[in-house]
């Protein structure tokens, strides 16, 4: 196994007891902040019932609860077998949870509707994982995911100094990305539509009493030209071209 993915894994068990601190979504902005990635992957891709989803690097299920309200069939995948288990007893039977690596995936061709994910890309090889999201993806499907932005100042620290990056639990490969070579990536690979937006300042640290004026600053901050920019995340959108 590549040394990547057994550190992927070894992080699995180290944050196995307690996700939501190592994925900022322990506190309440934290919370606010994830939910919003999740609801905002639903309405962005339009996930509704007949439709088959694939969400990648599900980990625990926190987000993929919010995907199965959609109606949508939810097939999830993780190269974690710990954090799945704990995903089936979150969701149960609703999804169709599997173990297995994205450059690898076991489904036939132009099975889903959507791709999508939160947090997931910066861990990942982009060429051998999208060409399995490209393969499986019908025509006409979309991605949507949602990534750190490396222009935000705390990401680039945190993403690119060794001491910083063990320091917040991170593992060696994790990076971030920029908004303008992502967006060239996807046209290389062949989708349309695309659509990259820096989004959140909302800061997972920020004390319950303050979460409500914060998110007010925040989201007028997002209306800001060249402020927007060093947002926490990346709004990240794509369509496979139809037939």
């Amino acid at each position: 196994m590549p040394q990547n993915k057994v550190q992927e894994l070894e992080h699995a068990k180290k944050i196995l007891h307690h996700p939501e601190f190592y994925w900022n979504s322990g506190t309440d902005a934290g919370y606010k902040g994830s939910m919003r990635r999740a609801e905002w992957i639903v309405s962005r891709t339009g996930l509704r019932a007949g439709q088959q989803a694939l969400e990648i690097g599900c980990g625990t299920g926190f987000f993929s609860q919010v995907f199965l309200r959609s109606g949508a069939r939810l097939h999830a995948i993780d190269l974690s077998a710990d954090l799945l288990q704990k995903a089936t007893e979150r969701c149960g039977a609703a999804a169709d949870f599997r173990v297995c690596d994205v450059e690898a995936l076991p489904y036939e061709m132009e099975s889903f509707d959507a791709v999508v994910g939160v947090r997931v890309l910066h861990h990942l090889d982009l060429e051998p994982a999208f060409a399995e999201i490209w393969r499986t993806l019908k025509p006409g499907g979309v991605i949507a995911f949602c990534e750190p932005n490396m222009l935000n100042p705390q990401i680039m620290i945190q993403k690119n100094i060794p001491f910083i990056k063990r320091l917040m639990g991170d593992t060696p490969d994790e990076t971030a990305f920029f908004k303008w070579p992502m967006k060239r990536f996807l046209k290389q690979k062949g989708f349309q539509d695309i659509s990259i937006t820096p989004f959140d300042f909302l800061h997972p640290w920020i004390p319950g009493a303050l979460v409500r004026p914060a998110e007010q600053i925040g989201s007028w901050m997002e209306t800001v030209p060249l402020v927007r920019e060093i947002a926490g995340s990346l709004a990240i959108f794509a369509r496979k071209p139809g037939r």
